[in-house]
């Protein structure tokens, strides 16, 4: 019991995103976990697949529901590896398209203002190609935050890596969240621009 109450406890709410435009992956270590579909990703991923492909009323050929299963596991294990304790939103405009991987987490918080947000963000990277944009982000939920864009070099690619993250300070449940995602292919990042801010602006903090 003393180990239970030690933990930190707060989680992400899921409860309000559109899950149709984000496939959605839990933790697989952490206060809430395990969550089932990680007794056996691989089928989920593919029932997954198979449900996204109807909802789009489109018809997946005779691999379109293998290949996106494997997609969609092949990203489950590289971005949630055994241990961790973050979500994984991977965003599809197409069931056939590479997806954009988009990650949250929760945190006790490191100590209220603004310096705080920076961190989060890495609103002062010294690995930034050019200063990063910084802006002010408030959500409904998780109230007054921060979001920024960055450019880094990738040691084994000429292509730069565009980076995006949101952070917010929940003083009522003494809580850090934090959303990032990074991409080479800029034109895929902006184009799921508007879902990537929905999708900032739905996380929520469910307190057990």
């Amino acid at each position: 019991m003393e180990a239970r109450m030690s933990e930190f406890w707060p989680v992400i709410d899921i409860g309000y995103i559109d899950a149709c435009s984000w496939a959605i992956i839990p933790p697989r270590a952490g206060p809430s976990a395990p969550f089932e579909e990680w007794q056996d990703i691989e089928a989920w991923c593919r029932g997954y697949a198979v449900d996204l492909w109807a909802d789009r009323e489109l018809d997946p050929g005779p691999n379109g529901v293998d290949f996106v299963g494997g997609t969609l596991t092949r990203c489950a294990e590289a971005f949630c590896p055994p241990g961790t304790e973050h979500w994984l939103f991977l965003h599809l405009g197409h069931p056939a398209d590479t997806p954009l991987p988009v990650c949250a987490a929760i945190g006790s918080s490191r100590g209220p203002g603004e310096e705080t947000l920076r961190v989060l963000t890495e609103a002062d990277d010294p690995n930034a190609i050019e200063r990063p944009v910084v802006k002010p982000f408030k959500s409904e939920r998780l109230g007054k935050g921060m979001t920024t864009f960055r450019y880094v070099q990738q040691d084994d690619s000429a292509h730069l890596l565009a980076c995006v993250r949101y952070a917010w300070q929940v003083a009522e449940h003494g809580a850090d969240v934090v959303m990032w995602t990074a991409t080479d292919d800029v034109a895929r990042l902006m184009s799921a621009g508007d879902d990537l801010e929905a999708l900032a602006r739905s996380l929520a903090i469910w307190n057990p």
